[in-house]
């Protein structure tokens, strides 16, 4: 699956350093050819010689070397993925920042190759807010993140926060590799975040909306090759700096840019969570206090997916969400035949875990062809993967 894949493996500063002689053994072992930097930290914890002998290719550590200079420039050219792990809190904190203090950082910096981490760090480390936002931020910046796992950490604890192992790493890779360049020449709409309905300059009807699920599903479409539009309510994510966005406030905004785009995509997946009434008055002041009760009087904003569902061509796919507290699959399968959808991605808020906010989410898919696909929780990007994956079968059959 990894032959004469080009895999650029990155080493800092942790204990789980260690396992990577064994995950460079697996790659070799695959068909793949191996390069390797490391940070001064990493070589605390496993050494150069082995790595060297394991990969048949020198480790490189700094930018120069008496007379010799590591070109960090070709480096993440000649590499078909460029894979940092373990990724340590520090480094992690440099990606964000955009540090360039030694060979690693230049050639992360640089790299024109997508870029894997494997994170690595105890558990409270792990679940620092600001390791999450971190984490966050790298993967608007496009790159990916293997997901860590729960068990022994260098403490002596049991948490989050343990590097995924040598072979679950070859996994992720293989499946990588398989997907990748499988949706060249498919054109898709994403929608995600809320929208924001104003009653007057300071104040508007909104909900706790994210944008998280969407951003994700963009990212996944975007790896696979396709040319992706999201069309993004407001939001404080940070956003693929790789993928088109079109910012937008309100359902009319997004009702907008959406019917303008619609006719020429292949796929739209509408993700956001729009408001289904808006004021029918917005006031051009900042209303005053006063008095007990402010009545406003609302109206209905106009039903984008069913739009979209009326002007939907055969060969063309749309996916609708529903977010439900009750009788959650009665309303997804009315919703899936009422709005003239390919597929509704239900997740209902009595699932622990799921909805606005979290970082995970659990969802069942119906397709109009009686189809039903039930999922568990997971984090976002991985449940992404999923709702893509169902995409591709649904189409392809």
């Amino acid at each position: 699956m990894l032959k004469n894949k080009k895999i650029l493996i990155g080493i800092t500063g942790s204990i789980a350093a260690y396992k990577i002689a064994f995950l460079v053994r697996l790659l070799i072992k695959d068909g793949a050819e191996v390069k390797l930097i490391m940070t001064a930290s990493a070589m605390n914890f496993v050494s150069p010689l082995t790595l060297a002998t394991l990969s048949k290719n020198e480790v490189l550590s700094e930018l120069s070397d008496n007379n010799t200079w590591a070109n960090h420039v070709m480096l993440g050219r000649w590499a078909d993925i460029m894979l940092i792990a373990p990724l340590s809190c520090n480094t992690l904190s440099k990606m964000c920042t955009g540090a360039c203090d030694n060979l690693l950082q230049a050639v992360y910096l640089s790299a024109t190759c997508p870029v894997v981490v494997a994170p690595a760090m105890d558990e409270d480390m792990w679940l620092h807010p600001s390791t999450k936002k971190n984490i966050n931020t790298i993967l608007g910046y496009g790159n990916n993140v293997i997901a860590v796992n729960n068990g022994e950490l260098a403490s002596g604890l049991t948490g989050e926060g343990r590097m995924a192992e040598p072979e679950e790493i070859v996994q992720w890779l293989e499946t990588y590799f398989s997907h990748t360049g499988t949706l060249i020449g498919k054109t898709v709409l994403v929608t995600a975040g809320p929208t924001h309905e104003a009653i007057d300059p300071v104040r508007f009807i909104g909900n706790a909306s994210s944008g998280k699920m969407g951003i994700a599903i963009a990212n996944e479409l975007h790896l696979r090759g396709a040319n992706v539009t999201l069309v993004m309510g407001p939001t404080t994510e940070t956003l693929p700096a790789s993928i088109d966005c079109i910012h937008v406030k309100s359902a009319e905004e997004m009702y907008n840019a959406c019917l303008n785009i619609f006719e020429n995509t292949d796929w739209a997946i509408m993700c956001a969570a729009v408001a289904d009434y808006t004021p029918v008055k917005k006031e051009i002041q900042k209303i005053k206090k006063q008095g007990e009760l402010l009545q406003i009087e609302l109206k209905k904003t106009k039903d984008i997916l069913s739009a979209m569902g009326a002007l939907k061509k055969d060969n063309q796919c749309l996916i609708g969400f529903a977010l439900e507290t009750n009788n959650e699959k009665q309303y997804a399968l009315g919703k899936l035949t009422s709005k003239n959808a390919d597929m509704i991605v239900l997740n209902s808020l009595n699932d622990n875990g799921a909805g606005f906010g979290h970082d995970t989410n659990k969802i069942t898919i119906f397709d109009k062809r009686g189809g039903e696909y039930y999922f568990d929780n997971k984090l976002k990007k991985d449940v992404a993967t999923d709702i893509v994956n169902t995409i591709i079968k649904y189409t392809n059959d």
